[in-house]
């Protein structure tokens, strides 16, 4: 076969559709000129919902792992495009349904035949599922111990790593945080939107609090709007941080609901279990610390 005979353009397009990473190109205003597919499976926008558009019109928003928007302070295509250096970050985009999604960047200067920049290209992939997470799911969901709707821990799957965890911690003499999340007035949602819209807000808040722990950390859907975050060897001075920073991404979290932009925040208890503890005093003091949240004002974490 002669390559030289195809049309380039139409294998370039090829190629670039059957990349499993994300690739799109702008021009210098940031307006979208190409989507691949791989682009469309990792943020669920199609071709025809993005390319014409600035990739800052709530398309990926990216923001960093403190919450920062990305496409209105330091956003690396922007940066690109100012001074022609490629760039590599880690970031989370925003997907259709809400919620956010972790992927590494990389940011590449476009030039012309006459040298000049025109844009930019950008290539990502996402970084959250593993093949070994992906069978670990499905030999939990076959146990009956995912929440079917967000897809995380249910409550007795959490009950029982909390209590393995903290036998984990007294032999190893460890630390174990304990996080108790709480959707800020979700009976609002509901009564406003439904229970089908408050369904999927759940799942963005898990999806969103999942996608920003590390992968030895534990998420699990303790009831209703309820979540519960195990995280070990966390020291009592990055409890806070590490608590803000997950209430953050999920405030910075949103979905398209009836023509609005629809966002929730959460109240969080964070503290580290005491060594002799049961798994139920640790629970109701971080339930206590959230109420604790709850009366300041929520969208806040505090520890104890």
């Amino acid at each position: 076969m002669d390559l030289g005979r195809i049309d380039q353009e139409k294998l370039f397009r090829v190629l670039l559709d059957n990349l499993y990473d994300g690739v799109y190109f702008t021009n210098r205003q940031r307006r979208i000129q190409y989507w691949n597919k791989g682009a469309e499976r990792i943020t669920g926008y199609t071709t025809d919902e993005v390319v014409g558009h600035c990739c800052a019109d709530n398309i990926l928003m990216h923001v960093d792992s403190e919450g920062r928007n990305l496409c209105q302070e330091e956003c690396p295509l922007a940066a690109t495009i100012s001074d022609g250096q490629e760039r590599r970050a880690n970031v989370y985009l925003h997907h259709k349904e809400g919620h956010r999604v972790p992927i590494l960047v990389a940011v590449s200067a476009i030039y012309d035949d006459s040298g000049e920049l025109v844009g930019a290209l950008e290539t990502f992939h996402d970084i959250s599922t593993e093949m070994a997470a992906l069978q670990e799911v499905a030999l939990l969901r076959k146990q009956s111990l995912l929440c079917p709707l967000t897809g995380i821990g249910n409550r007795r799957y959490t009950e029982e790593m909390l209590g393995k965890r903290l036998s984990e911690m007294m032999r190893t003499e460890s630390s174990l945080a304990v996080m108790f999340f709480d959707v800020d007035h979700f009976k609002a949602v509901n009564d406003t939107y439904g229970h089908r819209v408050g369904d999927v807000v759940l799942k963005m808040v898990a999806r969103s609090l999942a996608g920003a722990m590390r992968p030895y950390d534990f998420l699990g859907r303790w009831g209703g709007e309820e979540f519960v975050a195990l995280a070990p060897n966390l020291k009592q001075h990055q409890l806070d941080e590490f608590a803000n920073r997950l209430r953050v991404l999920v405030a910075r979290s949103s979905r398209q609901v009836s023509q609005a932009n629809l966002t929730v925040t959460v109240s969080v208890g964070a503290t580290l279990a005491k060594r002799g503890e049961s798994r139920d005093q640790v629970v109701a003091r971080a339930d206590q610390l959230m109420y604790a949240s709850k009366k300041h004002g929520r969208n806040r974490v505090t520890t104890g």
